[in-house]
C-alpha cells in the first residue's frame, strides 16, 4: 500500500504513463551489449553516514546470479540521488530516472539510490539544495567509491533527471575523486530565473506542485521494520518540521513579495550556476524544448563546452515529463537506456569506443516546424543576430507589422486579463507536461485565441526558411499609469491557415528592468539574452506613464519559419497559470500596459538566425 502510494504521487510529477517511445535505431552501427548476469538483488535502506553525523538512506542492488544470490566481485557503480523517495523507483518508478536500474545491473553495474536529506528514509531536514545537502553529494559518491564497500570499484558514474539531474552537477562540483561521468536529464542553470520567478513574477504552476510532492512523499511513513520504531517516528517529525521551517516559509515570503521573491544568496546557494566552473568529468546532457528547464540546460551545455569539458547534448521537442523518460530515442542514437550503457561503459567502465564521438556530435537538437533534427559543434556558433522592428499600432484581430526597416510608429495597449496564457502552450510546460501526459495538451496547441488577448506583430509571408537556435531579446519601449506590470512575450509562427504556433516565450516584470550588461549574452554586438539582477536593490518602479525600455529575455529555442509562414510575436500582461505577481505587486499589475514604437522608443525583437548553408542529418 505504501509503495502503492508513493508511485502515485510520483506519477503526478513524472508522468509515468505513456512517456515511452518507439525505440529508434542508431545512426551508427553501435549495439547495447547483451547482459552479463541473469537477476539482480537489492538491499533496502543501507546506512550512508554523513560528515555532520546524519544518516542516509540508500537502496543497492547488484547483479545476481540464477538464484537470486549476489554475484561476488567489484563493480562500478550508477548512483541517483532524488528527492521523491527511492522506494517509488521499485516498479513503474522506474521512469523517474529515465530508465530501469536493472537494466544496468545486468550488465555488470552495482545501482545505488540515495534519498536526499530529509527525504524518503534519510534523517535531516530537507532544504532543497542546501549547502549541506549539495556536500551531502559528494560525499555519497565517496562513499559509493569507497573500498569499504565491497561491491564497488571506486569507479561512480551519476544519472537521472530533474532534482536527479541537478543533483549530478553539484555532486560533479564537489570534485570527489571516484566519479567519473554525469548523464544529467532536464537540468537547471539558475534556479531562479529557470523557473521560480521567470522574469520577476512567481511561478504558480509548477513550484508548488513541486514543493508539495517533495513534502508529502516525506510525510509517508518511511520502511523501517518493527525493530527501528524510534527511527521510524524520529524520520516523520523531521518531515513535519522540514515542512512547517522550509517549505511553508518560503511559499509565504515569495508570495508576499518578500525576500524569496527577489534573487540573492538564498537561489545561488541552490543554484549549478555556482559550480558550473568545477564540473571537469564527461557530461551528456538531455534538454526539452518545451521543458521547465529550456532556459538553463543549454547553458550548461555552454559553459562545459567552452571550459573543454567533455560534453554532449540532445535538445528535443520534449516537456519536462517527456524529457524525464524515453524521448531520446527519437533523436537517432537508441534508446536513453542504450545512450547511457554506451556513455557508461567508455567513461565509467573503461571500456574502448572509438566511435563514440563521430557517431554522436557535440549538440544534437530538433527543429520545431519542421520536425527535422540536426547536428553542431556549438549551441551559438554560426548564428548571425537579425533584428525585426515592431511596426505600426495592434488592434484586436489586426496586428501590426514586424519589419527589417522603415517602422511605422504605433501605440499599441495590452489589457492586463489574468486569463491570458490559460490555454497554451505555456500551460502544459509549467506544469511540467502534466496536461500532455493525460491526453488533454493538444486543445490549447493554437496560439491565436490567446494572442487576441495582447498586442500582436509579424511579418509578412516568408519567401524562404528562417531558422533559429538559440535564445531571444525583445526590446520593448513600455509605459504603464501604475509604474509597473509584467509583460508575457511569445514567439510563433503564423501557418497560412491561421493557425499559431507558439515556439518559445519570455517574460519580464516592469520593475525589475535593471539589465546587467556585463552578464548579458551578444551576438553580432546585439543583445540575445539580457540578465536583470532581480533584486530588492535594483528594482526600480517607473513614473506613471513615462516610456521605458524594457529587454524581456525570451528562452532558447531551435526553430524555423518555413516559407509562406508569418514569424508573429505577441505580448500580453499574464501567463496563467504560469506567473503571478507578488501580493505587493499585484495592485499595480491590474493596469493596462502600453507598447511603444517610433524613431525616439524603438521596439524590436533580435533573433540569432542560422545562415542557410546548414544542413540536417
Amino acid at each position: 500500500m505504501r509503495r502503492s502510494l508513493l508511485a502515485l504521487l510520483l506519477a503526478l510529477l513524472t508522468g509515468l504513463a505513456g512517456l515511452t517511445a518507439a525505440d529508434a535505431a542508431p545512426t551508427s552501427g553501435w549495439t547495447a551489449r547483451a547482459e552479463d548476469h541473469p537477476g539482480s538483488v537489492t538491499e533496502t535502506d543501507v546506512e550512508v553516514p554523513m560528515s555532520d553525523g546524519t544518516v542516509l538512506r540508500a537502496d543497492v542492488r547488484r547483479p545476481a546470479d540464477s538464484e537470486g544470490n549476489p554475484v561476488e566481485g567489484r563493480f562500478p557503480v550508477l548512483l541517483t540521488i532524488t528527492a521523491y523517495n527511492k522506494s517509488a523507483i521499485d516498479g513503474p518508478g522506474a521512469a523517474a530516472i529515465g530508465s530501469d536500474p536493472g537494466f544496468f545491473v545486468k550488465r555488470g553495474y552495482v545501482h545505488v539510490t540515495v534519498d536526499a536529506r530529509g527525504t524518503g528514509s534519510s534523517g535531516g531536514d530537507w532544504q532543497a539544495f542546501s549547502a549541506r545537502e549539495n556536500t551531502d553529494s559528494g560525499e555519497i559518491v565517496n562513499w559509493a567509491a569507497s573500498p569499504e564497500r565491497p561491491w564497488s570499484n571506486g569507479s561512480v558514474g551519476m544519472h537521472g533527471a530533474s532534482y536527479m539531474g541537478i543533483s549530478q552537477l553539484f555532486a560533479a562540483g564537489n570534485r570527489p575523486p571516484g566519479l567519473k561521468a554525469i548523464f544529467p536529464q532536464v537540468p537547471a542553470v539558475d534556479t531562479y530565473r529557470d523557473v521560480v520567478a521567470s522574469g520577476g513574477a512567481l511561478d504558480v504552476g509548477f513550484i508548488p506542485l513541486w514543493l508539495g510532492l517533495v513534502t508529502g512523499t516525506g510525510l509517508i511513513p518511511p520502511a523501517y521494520g518493527p525493530a527501528e520504531p524510534d527511527n521510524a517516528l524520529q524520520m516523520y517529525l523531521d518531515r513535519v518540521q522540514g515542512a512547517t521551517s522550509f517549505t511553508a516559509p518560503t511559499l509565504l515570503e515569495a508570495t508576499l513579495g518578500l525576500n524569496a521573491a527577489f534573487d540573492g544568496p538564498f537561489y545561488a546557494e541552490r543554484s549549478p550556476a555556482s559550480v558550473l566552473d568545477r564540473i571537469d568529468v564527461p557530461t551528456f546532457l538531455v534538454g526539452g524544448e518545451y521543458d521547465l528547464f529550456q532556459r538553463g540546460t543549454p547553458m550548461v551545455f555552454d559553459n562545459l563546452q567552452q571550459r573543454g569539458v567533455p560534453v554532449k547534448m540532445i535538445f528535443g521537442p520534449w516537456d519536462h515529463l517527456q524529457g524525464s523518460g524515453d524521448g531520446v530515442a527519437e533523436a537517432g542514437y537508441g534508446t536513453l537506456q542504450d545512450l547511457q550503457l554506451r556513455w557508461f561503459d567508455h567513461h565509467v567502465r573503461g571500456q574502448a569506443d572509438p566511435s563514440l564521438d563521430t557517431d554522436i556530435p557535440p549538440l544534437t537538437y530538433h527543429e520545431i516546424g519542421s520536425g527535422q533534427w540536426f547536428e553542431a559543434d556549438q549551441w551559438i556558433g554560426e548564428q548571425r543576430a537579425r533584428r525585426f522592428q515592431l511596426s505600426g499600432t495592434s488592434m484586436p484581430g489586426l496586428p501590426g507589422g514586424l519589419v527589417d526597416s522603415d517602422p511605422r510608429p504605433g501605440r499599441s495597449t495590452v489589457a492586463p486579463l489574468p486569463i491570458s496564457g490559460l490555454c497554451t502552450r505555456s500551460t502544459n510546460q509549467w506544469t511540467a507536461g502534466t496536461p500532455n501526459a493525460i491526453g488533454i495538451a493538444q486543445l490549447c496547441h493554437d496560439n491565436r485565441w490567446n494572442d487576441l488577448s495582447g498586442a500582436v506583430f509579424e511579418t509578412g509571408p516568408m519567401s524562404e526558411a528562417m531558422r533559429m537556435r538559440g535564445p531571444i531579446n525583445a526590446h520593448l519601449h513600455a509605459s504603464t499609469p501604475t509604474g509597473n506590470g509584467m509583460l508575457s512575450v511569445s514567439v510563433s509562427s503564423v501557418a497560412p491557415d491561421g493557425t499559431v504556433d507558439r515556439l518559445t516565450g519570455g517574460w519580464q516584470v516592469l520593475s525589475h528592468r535593471s539589465l546587467d550588461e556585463s552578464r548579458s549574452r551578444y551576438l553580432d554586438g546585439e543583445l540575445i539574452q539580457p540578465f536583470h539582477p532581480f533584486t530588492e536593490d535594483a528594482q526600480r518602479t517607473m513614473e506613471p506613464g513615462e516610456v521605458e525600455p524594457v529587454d524581456v529575455e525570451v528562452f532558447p529555442t531551435a526553430a524555423v519559419i518555413p516559407p509562406g509562414h508569418k514569424l508573429r510575436i505577441s505580448v500580453q500582461a499574464f501567463d496563467v497559470p504560469h506567473l503571478l505577481p507578488t501580493v505587493r505587486d499585484l495592485p499595480a499589475a491590474l493596469s493596462p500596459v502600453a507598447i511603444h514604437n517610433s524613431p525616439e522608443h524603438p521596439s524590436e525583437i533580435t533573433l540569432p538566425v542560422i545562415p542557410a548553408t546548414e544542413g540536417n542529418r
